[in-house]
């Protein structure tokens, strides 16, 4: 489990493509620390496990389902990557749950700078954007962030100075393909509530939430 609270930008030293899979080898420094083998990381928000290290390095194995729906796929030498280890136990909880487990990929469609922050706009599928609500979490390349906008097309999220400094979500540019992954919390109870819907509209698009679902149970 992480809590997207970046540690540290990383540099892809080399990639080895397979034939649908791949081989990262990235460069690090913090995240090393007293890290060993089969130990996870998370690079762009993607769950990897380290197969290999070195002093200023390590290795993961990227499967074909994982390049299929992240934007890994699109990393080459040189390209800069946000790190961050599995949280410890005894650790501070900075940012939400995030499984590392990603849902699909966003687009950036803009930047624009207000005061002291910039906001960013990045367009989404719908079965992203039916699992985001407003003030809520949502993680962007593995950075855990508070949802500020959102319609049926876009959602926006406001960087502070800090963020921007401490990871790479500026440094990209408009067009630039990002990882989403959803409040987990959010996911179950979707799943929970599709189990209400009457039989032969198993569609977990559509809330079978009513009101007397909510009398039947309790909630009014």
């Amino acid at each position: 489990m992480f809590t997207g609270i970046i540690e540290e930008i990383g540099e892809v030293s080399s990639i080895k493509h397979g034939t649908k899979s791949a081989v990262l080898n990235i460069k690090a420094k913090k995240v090393l620390e007293n890290t060993k083998l089969g130990d996870s990381i998370a690079v762009n928000g993607v769950c990897l496990t380290v197969t290999g290290m070195t002093a200023d390095t390590f290795s993961a194995d990227v499967m074909a389902e994982t390049v299929r729906r992240t934007g890994l796929a699109e990393l080459k030498k040189g390209s800069a990557v946000n790190l961050e280890r599995a949280m410890a136990a005894d650790g501070r909880f900075g940012g939400h749950i995030v499984s590392g487990h990603i849902d699909g990929t966003g687009v950036i469609t803009s930047y624009v700078k207000e005061d002291n922050a910039i906001w960013v706009t990045i367009s989404a599928d719908e079965s992203i954007l039916r699992l985001i609500v407003m003030k809520g979490s949502i993680t962007i390349d593995g950075i855990s962030l508070t949802v500020a906008y959102i319609d049926d097309k876009v959602f926006k999220v406001s960087i502070i100075p800090h963020t921007a400094d401490e990871t790479t979500l500026l440094k990209k540019g408009v067009g630039s393909v990002v990882n989403l992954e959803n409040d987990v919390v959010g996911k179950y109870v979707e799943k929970l509530l599709s189990a209400y819907q009457p039989e032969g509209k198993n569609d977990t698009k559509r809330s079978s939430i009513s009101a007397s679902f909510l009398a039947e149970n309790g909630f009014l």
